[in-house]
């Protein structure tokens, strides 16, 4: 789960890269902390994918203490399924995988050929620093590393163009 220095750290990131996004995805949303957060921002609508029934839930009662249920929805389903059976198009789409997570990197070139961004997305990723990542995915080309004690943030622009 993304520490509050670091969601607080991404959100900054995000507004010298000087996006403002309207649709936001949030995969492996735990709490649903990131979504949340843009939304409070500006953000028009998201979706926040969760495999946990429990996380599920929490999401949903976070949403509604927040009054932002009417401009969300909770998906409880697992990444892969989430990324093949979403249709809409995406501004931002932040993912929060567990730390200890194997094949990221997978997932990541997934996420780049999944047809789920707009042109000049943003795809932003938080991982351990001893699990790096590649500078481009199909799609996906990089705009930064940050690194936060043991957390990397990577920041990925996706082109149409591959």
């Amino acid at each position: 789960m993304t520490s509050e220095l670091v969601r607080g750290a991404i959100f900054n990131i995000l507004g010298s890269l000087q996006l403002e996004p309207v649709r936001v995805l949030d995969l492996y949303a735990g709490s649903g902390s990131l979504g949340i957060e843009a939304l409070s921002r500006g953000a028009r609508w998201a979706d926040f994918v969760e495999h946990h029934p429990r996380q599920c839930a929490t999401i949903r009662a976070n949403l509604a203490e927040t009054n932002l249920a009417d401009i969300a929805q909770v998906h409880c389903i697992d990444v892969e399924r989430a990324i093949v059976q979403l249709s809409g198009k995406y501004d931002l789409v932040m993912m929060d995988p567990p730390y200890k997570m194997d094949g990221l990197d997978v997932i990541v070139e997934n996420v780049s050929t999944s047809g789920l961004f707009n042109e000049g997305a943003t795809l932003v990723v938080g991982h351990s620093k001893h699990r790096p990542l590649a500078p481009e995915y199909s799609r996906l080309v990089s705009r930064g590393s940050y690194r936060y004690g043991d957390s990397l943030v990577e920041c990925y622009r996706w082109t149409a163009e591959p």
